[in-house]
């Protein structure tokens, strides 16, 4: 009976429902998650990493390649190593740099042996036929420099880079 009286106080606590205003971790953090570069440390740590060749924490580049390299404690560019921006002259470029969204769709079909004729042989064909420049196999008296291709020049020059731009 004397025991039972003992649990009761321990009982009632049990089944009320604890409501704590202070915080679950008690002021410990996680800082690893915050990516805080090279904002911690105190004030020798820092001065360690702009004096030391090899500072106990190193110094945290964001990503970013250096261009030179350290060598007896002088810093010395290497020219390879910095980055050459290649921009094309758009001077007289008739393209604007936006195309909106309400532009229309382009639908083209695939361009095939038919149309590279068309586009390449047909009009000096035609030209060669209405005046009557045509040999009896059907070959031009005059050939142009295309006519002239072998089939392996001919698809070495098809496979070049820019050749798709016409």
């Amino acid at each position: 009976m004397q025991s039972s009286k003992k649990l009761l106080p321990v009982i009632l606590y049990l089944q009320q429902r604890l409501i704590s205003t202070s915080s679950p971790l008690q002021g410990k953090r996680n800082f690893r998650k915050f990516l805080v570069y090279n904002k911690r440390g105190t004030r020798a740590v820092k001065e360690a990493q702009r004096t030391q060749l090899n500072p106990p924490v190193a110094i945290h580049k964001r990503g970013v390649r250096d261009t030179g390299v350290l060598i007896n404690g002088k810093y010395v560019e290497i020219p390879e190593k910095i980055p050459e921006l290649v921009v094309p002259d758009l001077e007289n470029c008739k393209l604007k740099p936006y195309v909106s969204y309400k532009a229309a769709d382009v639908v083209q079909s695939e361009f095939t042996s038919l149309d590279l004729f068309n586009a390449v042989y047909a009009q000096k064909v035609l030209e060669d036929f209405k005046n009557g420049k045509l040999k009896d196999d059907g070959s031009s008296e005059m050939p142009s420099e295309n006519e002239l291709l072998t089939p392996e020049e001919a698809l070495l020059r098809a496979r070049k880079t820019g050749s798709d731009i016409f």
